[in-house]
């Protein structure tokens, strides 16, 4: 099994997804529990002395004035996570926990937050048991961090609430620890502050919502492509000369996938046969502008994603000289807004595919292609209602677009007055993400058919590529044309090609490793 070793200067969006969805072991490194070492010395220190200090020796928050004794400070440390461990709603998903989790860990291995190096052991520990703290849907306002998602995972920790086990069966969260010879957590000065104030669970989503979207751009650019040569356009358009007069990085990359992926093809390039065209419409020629803006939006939410791993986010932090400091590095604002924004340009690229799959349903624009691609139009409906389908995603991705982090409701007897929402952001863009999955997996059911019938001519030949995703997903239970069937599970199969990578994975052997 794959180790992450963590140190003190943050982690990689790799090491997540692999602690997160492929249960990799962790492991502290001997500089990490140095720096932990030395960060608790300086906490210890502060904590005997009779000056308060914010989170060592008061309350949180709007309580922060008064000052605690020595003898109720554990008490307050426990009762800062129970009280905080206050989510609602349905449980978030299991990666989801693990990121949130690994990335806490992550901060704490830093030395900046005064944790001892047993409690960071012991989350360590519980990521490699494949315990799960139960953690709800509702409770963060992005500021101060993900409080209520972090406080269930120190609950956790101290013995409380509910858990999974790697069985995947609920049970209290003692029993798991004690069946894996994990002793509970007693938690001293500033250790419960330092384990639920932070940013990792917006991290941890925007982390593994940059994976998924990778995979689904190289996806779309595919099917784009695939419409493209079904509905007997250019690809002159793509030319690289073409996009390097306007020189975005993302078009350029979308516009060599697709012409990568159009190579060889007897489709394309018609315009001038029985229904001679200028131009082919905007949905079809600005494929790769449209692709590309959001390509681009990918590279600086993963340029803010990489900045965030390397940080440590805690109120207050200890500092290499000794000093304990209150600061604002906790608000989510820098993740906030890259989930916005990814969201945005999700609904778009869902926008423009569902535009392609609607011309080649539509006789009057689909150069020759029969009514909703059906076998027997009339009798058979063929693909109208899969658009249906198709149109409803699209318009919930519109909502999702409309940005959470343009919001805030003030806290914390307004001490907590601007806050960032970047945790709804997050759990919308997931959402969002899911529905891109549908919406390119209906304009591969449609373009593959399309091609298909197309091709029932032998003077019309489809690209290698093509031929290559016609293969693999026939092969994945994707049925091809024909009289009208139960159409729901072809598309949860062809849904599942394109989750999965499966249509990337198909394609790349004749084009080469798409940008």
């Amino acid at each position: 099994m794959h180790t992450v070793a963590l140190g003190t200067t943050g982690t990689t969006a790799a090491d997540v997804i692999a602690v997160a969805r492929d249960n990799a072991r962790i492991e502290l490194t001997d500089e990490a529990r140095s720096a932990l070492a030395a960060a608790r010395e300086i906490v210890d220190a502060l904590a005997a002395k009779p000056e308060p200090v914010y989170g060592v020796s008061t309350g949180f928050g709007a309580l922060a004035t008064r000052h605690i004794g020595p003898d109720l400070r554990a008490q307050l440390q426990r009762n800062i996570v129970r009280s905080h461990a206050a989510g609602m709603g349905p449980r978030v998903e299991r990666e989801v926990v693990r990121a949130l989790m690994f990335l806490r860990l992550k901060t704490v291995c830093s030395g900046h937050t005064g944790v001892r190096p047993e409690v960071a052991q012991t989350m360590a520990d519980v990521l490699n048991a494949g315990i799960t703290p139960v953690v709800h849907e509702y409770g963060s306002l992005g500021c101060s961090g993900d409080l209520a998602p972090l406080s269930h995972c120190a609950l956790t920790l101290m013995g409380e609430g509910e858990a999974e086990g790697p069985d995947g069966e609920l049970k209290p969260a003692g029993e798991l620890l004690a069946a894996h010879g994990i002793a509970p957590v007693e938690l001293r000065e500033k250790e419960g502050l330092a384990l639920l104030n932070g940013t990792d669970g917006m991290l941890g989503m925007l982390v593994m919502a940059l994976a998924d979207l990778d995979t689904l751009y190289k996806s779309a650019d595919i099917t784009a492509a695939l419409s493209l040569e079904a509905l007997l356009g250019t690809d002159k358009v793509l030319a690289p000369e073409l996009h390097a007069i306007r020189p975005h990085p993302g078009q350029a990359d979308s516009a060599a996938n697709m012409l990568a992926v159009l190579a060889g093809s007897g489709l394309t390039g018609h315009h001038q046969d029985d229904a001679p065209r200028v131009q082919d419409a905007y949905s079809v020629r600005c494929a790769p502008q449209v692709a590309g803006a959001g390509r681009d939006t990918m590279a600086h939410a993963r340029l803010v994603a990489e900045r965030e791993l390397a940080s440590a986010v805690d109120n207050p932090v200890v500092l290499p000289d000794g000093r304990v400091e209150s600061n604002g590095n906790f608000h989510g604002a820098p993740v906030a807004y890259v989930l916005d924004f990814l969201a945005i340009a999700a609904a778009d690229l869902g926008s423009i595919a569902e535009r392609r799959t609607d011309r080649l349903l539509d006789k009057n624009r689909s150069h020759g292609l029969p009514p909703f691609l059906a076998d027997d139009a009339g009798v058979d409906s063929g693909l109208m209602i899969a658009q249906y389908t198709q149109a409803a995603l699209v318009s919930e991705m519109k909502r999702l677009a409309v940005p959470a982090s343009a919001d805030s409701i003030p806290s914390s007897a307004m001490q907590e007055d601007h806050v960032s929402m970047g945790w709804s952001a997050a759990r919308k863009l997931r959402t969002a993400v899911a529905d891109l999955t549908r919406i390119v997996a209906v304009e591969l059911y449609a373009a593959t058919r399309a091609v298909e019938l197309r091709c029932q001519s032998p003077a019309l030949t489809p690209a290698p590529a093509t031929r290559a995703v016609l293969e693999a997903v026939r092969k994945a239970g994707v049925e091809g044309p024909g009289p009208d069937r139960f159409l729901a599970p072809d598309l949860a199969q062809a849904e599942e090609f394109v989750r999965t990578g499966a249509l990337v994975a198909a394609v790349e052997p004749v084009t080469g490793p798409l940008a």
